[in-house]
């Protein structure tokens, strides 16, 4: 009876090998394939009365919140403004003939553009002490009472192609600890950022955050993933994304033209109208682009557009 179950199992673990092998391509689903976008924090507002010299609130947000977006894996986070404007610099130093040459030498025209930009306003910030005695250092306090703090924040995603809000949200971050907490000063704090997640602001500011980054992964499946053909060589046909953008072996895309619909009145973007000319199947993968070869269709051209196949 025990070698007859045994040989049951090996016969269904091999049955169910033999399925997953003959198993269809995927669809490049932008809701259930991981198909990223990217995105850029731009500086957030100060609305929340709060101006402490040791603390800028506003640049602690946009760090915090660039940081949650590149460790869900789910964007190509870029830096913000000022990380992006410092590199533009050292293009421009480097075009002017001052730097050594190399491969190494930044030159321009290679800066990934953001698709979505995140910005917005906090609202409410604000920390209370339910202690009187404790000892302070480098910024935070170590004490035997309880401290609260709490920070309000309105996001907003915005598709830089039409400058549209396409998402918004409020967020809170509240916390209140008892017995030995950490609090936050505001004196001599000096950057630490793995100090200052450790006090009460810090840990109140991070559940804001991951309010904010879980609600905009589920936006999602909602925005508009695109590429383009950038080369039809027989059979083969190479896109411009690949791996940075979420692209997986053995996808399916459809390909065809794409035109935008736009309201006569205000010029305002309406809708995407696809005409689909036919599907490519993903066979290799790199990091900007992808080899695919054609499953049908026998028109597809350079330039055309490239979208995921949705229900």
């Amino acid at each position: 009876m025990k070698k007859l179950a045994l040989l049951a199992i090996v016969i269904s673990s091999a049955l169910a090998a033999s399925a997953r092998a003959d198993a269809p391509a995927t669809p490049a689903d932008a809701a259930a394939g991981g198909l990223r976008f990217s995105i850029t924090v731009t500086k957030f507002e100060n609305h929340s009365g709060y101006s402490g010299s040791q603390f800028n609130l506003s640049d602690t947000w946009g760090e915090m919140l660039t940081d949650s977006l590149m460790q869900t894996g789910k964007f190509i986070v870029l830096g913000e403004a000022d990380m992006r404007q410092a590199a533009m610099q050292e293009q421009d130093f480097a075009a002017g003939g001052r730097t050594a040459g190399g491969d190494k030498t930044p030159v321009k025209g290679n800066m990934t553009p953001a698709q979505l930009l995140v910005k917005g306003v906090i609202t409410n910030f604000q920390t209370t002490s339910g202690q009187h005695g404790g000892v302070a250092f480098g910024g935070v306090r170590l004490g035997g009472g309880g401290d609260t703090a709490e920070i309000n924040a309105e996001i907003y995603v915005v598709d830089s192609t039409t400058g549209q809000v396409v998402a918004s949200k409020k967020v809170l971050g509240s916390v209140k600890s008892s017995g030995l907490s950490v609090g936050f000063t505001d004196r001599n704090f000096s950057g630490d950022m793995g100090g200052f997640k450790k006090t009460n602001v810090g840990t109140a500011m991070e559940k804001a955050i991951d309010d904010a980054v879980s609600f905009i992964v589920t936006q999602i499946p909602n925005l508009h993933w695109s590429g383009n053909v950038v080369l039809v060589k027989g059979t083969q046909v190479y896109i411009n994304r690949g791996s940075r953008e979420g692209v997986v072996a053995g996808q399916v895309f459809k390909v065809g033209s794409s035109e935008i619909l736009r309201d006569p009145a205000t010029g305002e973007t309406l809708d995407t109208a696809f005409t689909e000319k036919g599907r490519i199947h993903v066979d290799t993968v790199k990091e900007k682009i992808s080899i695919c070869s054609i499953v049908t269709g026998d028109g597809i051209a350079n330039g055309m557009s490239v979208a995921p196949i949705t229900p």
